[in-house]
């Protein structure tokens, strides 16, 4: 039984979903709620397998809450659930830590479909944000040079060895300052949000 928290500030959406849920043998709604200011007591007490959440709430919005609940529960799996497609939002949301990326549009048995390859270790998403994500790997796969000044490579090559930004510093003869505005643009550059997605990006396309 996977047991589902929706995050939603639509009242009649959530109930919809209750409802969708309660006809189902392998599927349990066990709470909604209209934002995502305060997630993690509720998440604490709840202890969902899945989360299905809105991005448009009052408060903390649904990317937000999403890299909140990642960092202190990784094993939940998140679904977005929203009207939006554009293709800023859809990477956003999966660059967050989300594993899936479902339109609100989507049929009962998509979004039942989705939940299933989630849980399965898959990712579950509505076919038309599937073709962004299919282009938008297709793109980078055909340009992995990132256009990365000689220092930012430099600066890089010395994360993926392990070096702090103070031992960068000393060993590059720059300001911590300085290392901590080249590791901005490289995060900028290699489109993540973190050290560990850098470190990975750079091993994948073999950046250093």
């Amino acid at each position: 039984m996977t047991r589902i928290v929706v995050y939603d500030d639509n009242k009649l959406r959530r109930e919809s979903l209750e409802a969708l849920f309660s006809f189902s043998t392998d599927l349990q709604y066990i709470g909604g709620f209209e934002h995502c200011n305060d997630p993690i007591e509720q998440l604490r007490e709840l202890q969902p397998d899945l989360i299905l959440m809105d991005i448009e709430m009052p408060g903390t919005d649904g990317i937000t809450g999403v890299r909140i609940i990642k960092e202190k529960f990784p094993a939940i799996k998140v679904i977005i659930q929203t009207v939006f497609d554009d293709d800023d939002k859809v990477f956003a949301a999966l660059q967050a830590g989300a594993e899936g990326y479902i339109l609100k549009n989507a049929s009962v048995q998509q979004i039942t479909g989705a939940i299933d390859d989630v849980m399965k270790g898959g990712a579950g998403m509505s076919p038309s944000i599937a073709l962004k994500v299919m282009r938008y790997f297709k793109d980078e796969t055909v340009n992995t040079n990132y256009n990365l000044t000689t220092k930012e490579t430099e600066v890089l090559k010395l994360l993926v060895k392990g070096l702090s930004y103070k031992m960068i510093a000393d060993q590059l003869g720059i300001s911590y300052f300085t290392v901590n505005n080249h590791v901005k643009k490289v995060y900028e550059k290699l489109h993540v949000h973190s050290m560990g997605e850098a470190l990975a990006r750079a091993h994948k396309d073999r950046l250093v």
